[in-house]
């Protein structure tokens, strides 16, 4: 019993703090109130929830950050790229069809087919739930390469958030839209995933980009990031046929968030570059330090 009042005055602790810089910064909408009660249920139910909440705090840290990017847009600390972004890509990227330069985004916005709007729409859904899922395989057969997984992915997250604040960037529909001026409050928009909802009758992506913390984000683009970590860990835990599905899962996200509309090539190269470098400053850097070997491994007894 004393045990239970311990972690429930944890919980009260924890979730003043949360919800106060929450509504300081942002403001306190239904979803925080909804990860604030699960996280304190799981962590209250059962050893076994709690663990589980515990190892999954990775997670949910990641969501807080991105989340609270809205406190302080990256477009208040620099200035926007979009045109010489849309030039650069326009210029290595491009090609002339019927005697106009065209980006590849550009091209995909005339010519497009109801099967790749669909195909690529399953991809794109997927930019999430794919690594939680890889992330709970790993956390029910290995901790530690779950840990390894889930730190490199928070890792690879920050990397690309401080980019986004250091060079921020228009996504291609922003250009399609409104050219080349900067407009501040820009809703996101769904671009060529709009054809996915109306193909399936669900505001599946409306719902998602309602809620985007930051439309100036683009570069670079951490959908392209994701499944490479995913990938690595993957061959890394040889995992055999199942890293056949990752790769192919991995060049979907790729075509897809340029045929989508939401990332130039350029965005899709840098976000491999940024996950590339993340598992790399992580496995031969980060791991090399025995503050940080110690601090997993009590990790892992907590979660284990």
């Amino acid at each position: 019993m004393t045990n239970f009042k311990n972690r429930f005055v944890k919980v009260i602790f924890v979730n003043i703090i949360y919800l106060t810089f929450t509504f300081l910064l942002i403001g306190i909408k239904s979803e925080h109130i909804i990860l604030s009660v699960l996280c304190s249920f799981l962590f209250l139910f059962s050893e076994k929830t709690k663990k589980f909440i515990l190892a999954f705090g990775i997670y949910v840290l990641f969501g807080i950050i991105y989340d609270l990017m809205k406190a302080y847009p990256n477009y208040l600390v620099n200035p926007v790229d979009i045109s010489s972004l849309y030039h650069f890509e326009q210029n290595y990227f491009g090609f002339t069809l019927n005697g106009q330069l065209l980006t590849p985004n550009e091209f995909f916005t005339i010519y497009h087919t109801t099967f790749l709007d669909l195909i690529s729409g399953l991809f794109y859904i997927n930019w999430v739930p794919v690594p939680i899922a890889f992330a709970l395989y790993l956390y029910i057969t290995n901790k530690r390469q779950y840990l390894d997984f889930s730190l490199t992915f928070l890792f690879v997250n920050l990397i690309g958030f401080c980019i986004y604040y250091i060079h921020p960037a228009a996504p291609p529909w922003y250009v399609n839209l409104y050219g080349f001026d900067v407009h501040f409050g820009v809703p996101g928009n769904t671009a060529g995933l709009g054809r996915f909802d109306r193909l399936v009758h669900i505001p599946v992506f409306a719902s998602i980009y309602a809620k985007n913390s930051n439309v100036f984000a683009a570069l670079p683009s951490l959908h392209c990031a994701y499944p490479v970590v995913v990938l690595y860990y993957g061959l890394k835990n040889k995992l055999g046929w199942i890293n056949w599905l990752l790769g192919v899962f991995m060049i979907g996200i790729w075509f897809s968030a340029v045929y989508s509309g939401h990332h130039y090539i350029t965005d899709a190269i840098s976000g491999i570059i940024c996950a590339c470098t993340g598992i790399l400053i992580y496995q031969k850097i980060l791991l090399k330090s025995g503050i940080l070997r110690r601090w997993i491994t009590k990790y892992k007894l907590i979660i284990t």
